[in-house]
């Protein structure tokens, strides 16, 4: 009787810490982009704050680590307003262009943003799956 109330308590367990690990594996979700040959997206906007003001030195630095030739990526600057902030900080948008598409296809996209701040450097990346389009 010990034994089985033993080995049931080990599977709950078991169960438990199972599930616990597979809650946190959909950490960042990878967002989909349709581009026609000749359009442009916003990908996303990029700034660096502290208490609601910019601690970003400079531009940051945008690297494409992987992606189709197709596709042009880059910094357009301007001023953003950030979550839970009123007033606009320095900052900008990541722009992503589609440029001579022949043929439909399908390509994964991913960049990084090295950013020089007040408190060191930092990085930030996101990943792109990309159809584009003639």
């Amino acid at each position: 009787m010990r034994v089985q109330k033993s080995r049931f308590f080990a599977i709950i367990c078991l169960g438990f810490a199972a599930f616990a690990t597979a809650a946190g594996v959909h950490a960042q979700q990878t967002r989909h982009i349709a581009l026609k040959s000749g359009e442009s997206t916003e990908l996303r906007n990029y700034y660096f704050v502290q208490h609601c003001r910019s601690i970003m030195i400079g531009n940051p630095v945008l690297d494409v680590l992987e992606g189709p030739k197709e596709l042009a990526v880059s910094l357009k600057g301007g001023m953003k307003v950030p979550q839970k902030c009123t007033k606009p900080v320095l900052g900008g948008t990541v722009v992503a262009t589609a440029k001579d598409v022949k043929a439909p296809k399908e390509a994964k996209l991913t960049i990084r943003l090295k950013f020089n701040t007040k408190v060191g450097e930092r990085q930030s990346s996101n990943v792109y799956i990309v159809s584009l389009f003639p």
